[in-house]
C-alpha cells in the first residue's frame, strides 16, 4: 500500500514538473519574435566609421520646438500614440518612454517615426527582450554582429531600449541610402529577404496604422547628428513597389 502510495506521489510530482516545464516553453515561445535575418556583409572603413559614429552619439533626448504650436502639436501627438499603444503596454510611463525615443532615434536618422513603430511593430510586436529565430534581438530585431561590426561588441546593449532603436534606425538609414531611397528594397535588406514583397507589405500596413498630423520638430544639433537627408524614393511602377505614392494613394487605410 505504501509503495502504491509513493508511486502515485511520484506520478504527481512529474505531472507537475511536466506542467511547469510546459509553462516555461510557452513563455519562451511568447517572447520570441519570427523576424527575417539582417544579412552581415563587408563594409568600407568610411561606412564603418560612419556607422560607428552614429552610434556611439550620446547626447541626451532634446526635441527642439520652434515655437508653442509646434510643442502642442508634438505633445498631442505623444498622448494619441501612447493611447494605440496601451493595449500592448499598459504601464503609461514605459510606453511613453517608448515613443519618445522612437521619435528622438527616428527623426535623427532622417526617419518617420509612424514607419519606425510601424516596423517595431512587425519584428518584436513591442516586446523589449525579443528573441528571433535567427538570433536577432530587441524592439528592432537587431543582429548581434552589428554590436561587433560598428559598437562596442557588448550584446546585452541590445536590450537597452535607446540603445536597440539607436541601431535599428542607423541600420535602416543604411540601407534607404545604399538602396538610392528605395524603402521597399531598404526595408527587404533589413529583413534579409530583399526582393521579396511579404515583409515590406508586412511594414506598409503597420505604418498606416500609426500615422498621424506629426508636428515638425528637428532634434538639438540635427544637422550635425544627421547630415544625410532623406532621398527620393526611386520611381517604379505601382504593382512592383508597394511604397508607391500612386498604389499608396489608391489603397488609403
Amino acid at each position: 500500500m505504501r509503495a502504491v502510495r509513493g508511486l502515485t506521489a511520484a506520478t504527481a510530482a512529474a505531472r507537475r514538473l511536466a506542467g511547469a516545464l510546459l509553462v516555461a516553453l510557452l513563455a519562451v515561445a511568447a517572447t520570441a519574435a519570427h523576424a527575417g535575418a539582417q544579412k552581415e556583409e563587408d563594409l568600407a572603413d568610411s561606412v564603418r566609421g560612419a556607422l560607428a559614429a552614429a552610434i556611439a552619439d550620446d547626447r541626451p533626448l532634446r526635441p527642439v520646438f520652434a515655437s508653442g504650436g509646434e510643442r502642442l502639436a508634438y505633445l498631442k501627438w505623444l498622448g494619441e500614440m501612447s493611447a494605440r499603444l496601451a493595449a500592448r503596454i499598459p504601464e503609461p510611463q514605459v510606453r511613453v518612454e517608448l515613443i519618445e525615443v522612437a521619435y528622438y532615434e527616428a527623426k535623427r536618422a532622417g526617419l518617420e517615426p509612424a514607419l519606425v513603430l510601424g516596423l517595431i511593430q512587425v519584428e518584436s510586436n513591442f516586446r523589449k527582450y525579443a528573441i528571433s529565430s535567427a538570433g536577432a534581438r530587441g524592439l528592432m530585431q537587431v543582429m548581434p554582429f552589428w554590436v561587433r561590426t560598428i559598437g562596442d561588441s557588448d550584446a546585452r546593449k541590445l536590450f537597452h531600449l535607446q540603445s536597440n532603436l539607436r541601431y535599428g534606425c542607423t541600420i535602416l538609414r543604411y540601407y534607404l541610402d545604399r538602396e538610392q531611397g528605395d524603402l521597399y528594397l531598404a526595408l527587404g535588406r533589413y529583413n534579409g529577404s530583399r526582393g521579396r514583397p511579404e515583409y515590406p507589405n508586412a511594414v506598409l500596413a503597420a505604418w498606416k496604422r500609426w500615422q498621424y498630423s506629426e508636428a515638425t520638430v528637428t532634434v538639438a544639433g540635427d544637422a550635425e547628428i544627421a547630415p544625410s537627408r532623406p532621398r527620393a524614393p526611386v520611381a517604379e511602377p505601382p504593382a512592383r513597389n508597394p511604397f508607391s505614392s500612386q498604389r499608396v494613394a489608391a489603397n488609403p487605410s
